[in-house]
């Protein structure tokens, strides 16, 4: 192989070996652009080594005939125009699956950080491949996570896509961690593992989250990935990819159900943002790339059940709301490919109230399919319902309240406000360690129902009136 020149024509970049190059036309930020190049892929992984002998990873953002834009997932630091190697591997980044991944704690790109080897196991690409929707099963299984004011009212569904909208200073971190230490699958004798992925979160952080684990006894059946803040920022692209591709051969290969959690969405828009501005693309909303939604539905859209396979893929993407608004476009267009919300309130949160999950916004769009008899209790979506339809009114009535003052409510309404605090103090409120069973939030429910009269109730029937109220 010939070494390079001491001073090249930056436009005639020399092939090394069949996949080596040496000088890049451009370097912005993570990113490096080369041309004169031959039978480059997209997402195909690079190895780039500057003057020094130091090697990084990168994999190709866009290729065209003869050129290629790279991102450089170590920062591009220390590059030079004239004397950096590009060496194009031929082949996707890739992430090595086995059981042995279980228990584990991985970087962003997938290589251990807990001080352990290598797994050993197949390597797989991190981008994943489509399924086919026809082969999709419908999500219709219920999944426990010991939270009431999810599992009473928001209810989680096997396979299903169910975001936490959060914001700055609101306790996301300790409901995931709850969730993902109590989620379980009740009356199966399946495999259940979590597989976390942390994007642009704090050393505190992701130490809360490993000690989480480790204390209740779950980091066995899971997996941790974990971008830190300090890592660079194009890492964070890949950490759900490489997440997702583990939890895949999880559920797939070896018939786990798997819950995924990615935390936090908005720090890894932030890096595509970046990445973005970098490569001078047009922009659209808030100056996110126009192509924000597919690109968050090739992470979502990884999430399911498949025909003929016993395992499945749940996830709970974590999204802090800029300013608390809820038309930002992350959780915008997240809400669009997901099927519902979590939504945590503030004022309930500066209330004492955990977790503060507001009972109004949140939704989950597949919870009529995964309640009822035969899965939950032939109650649950009618008490659900009523739940809501009181709890509306308990808004209605304060905001009344605040105008004409309290004094001037009626019987019935002080009896509704009366229903309103039980319902956040008693139902929605419960300690970080407090794991509900499904029969302790529906009990639960109608004790808290019960503060009502008899005839305000309308959306249960009197069968379950007779055999649960409490009045």
């Amino acid at each position: 192989m010939s070494s390079p020149t001491s001073t090249p024509d930056p436009e005639a970049y020399r092939l090394l070996d069949r996949r080596e190059y040496v000088g890049v036309s451009e370097i912005s930020g993570a990113v490096v652009a080369i041309k004169n190049i031959h039978n480059v892929g997209y997402n195909q992984l690079v190895e780039i080594v500057d003057a020094r002998g130091k090697s990084r990873l990168g994999m190709t953002l866009e290729v065209s005939e003869g050129a290629a834009v790279i991102q450089v997932f170590e920062g591009t630091s220390g590059l030079r125009l004239d004397d950096t190697r590009v060496r194009f591997r031929g082949e996707p980044l890739m992430v090595a699956v086995s059981e042995e991944v279980l228990g584990r704690v991985f970087d962003g790109l997938g290589r251990p950080a807990d001080g352990g080897p290598e797994p050993v196991g197949e390597p797989r690409d991190v981008n994943g491949l489509p399924v086919n929707p026809t082969a999709r099963e419908y999500p219709r299984k219920f999944i426990q996570t010991g939270i009431s004011a999810i599992d009473g009212m928001n209810t989680l569904v096997r396979g299903q896509k169910l975001p936490v909208f959060s914001g700055s200073g609101l306790p996301h971190m300790k409901i995931s961690a709850q969730i993902a230490r109590q989620a379980k699958i009740v009356g199966e004798e399946a495999g259940f593992a979590v597989v976390f992925a942390g994007m642009g979160i704090k050393h505190d952080e992701a130490m809360f989250y490993i000690r989480n684990f480790e204390e209740s006894g779950a980091m066995e059946r899971v997996v941790v990935f974990l971008s830190l803040a300090d890592a660079p920022s194009v890492e964070r692209l890949v950490t759900p990819r490489a997440a997702l591709t583990v939890a895949e051969y999880l559920a797939f290969d070896l018939g786990m159900h798997v819950l995924v959690i990615l935390t936090d969405m908005t720090n890894y828009c932030e890096a595509l943002r970046e990445i973005s501005t970098e490569r001078e693309e047009v922009p659209s909303r808030k100056g996110y790339p126009g192509y924000l939604y597919s690109d968050l539905a090739s992470i979502y859209e990884r999430a399911g059940m498949i025909k003929g396979r016993p395992g499945s893929i749940t996830q709970i993407p974590v999204i802090t709301m800029p300013n608390d608004d809820i038309s930002h476009p992350v959780p915008d267009l997240s809400g669009y490919i997901t099927e519902g919300q979590i939504v945590l309130e503030r004022d309930m949160s500066q209330r004492g109230i955990y977790p503060p999950i507001a009972g109004l916004p949140s939704l989950s769009r597949l919870m009529k399919d995964g309640i009822g008899e035969g899965m939950t209790r032939a109650d649950h979506a009618h008490l659900a319902s009523q739940l809501f339809a009181a709890y509306a009114h308990v808004k209605d009535i304060r905001a009344l309240a605040s105008v004409i003052g309290e004094e001037e409510l009626t019987p019935l309404d002080h009896k509704y406000l009366e229903f309103g605090k039980t319902f956040e103090r008693d139902f929605v409120s419960q300690g970080f360690d407090e794991d509900r069973s499904l029969v302790e939030t529906l009990d639960l429910g109608w004790k808290v129902l019960s503060i009502l009269p008899r005839e305000e109730l309308h959306r249960v029937t009197p069968e379950e009136l007779d055999e649960h109220y409490q009045g």
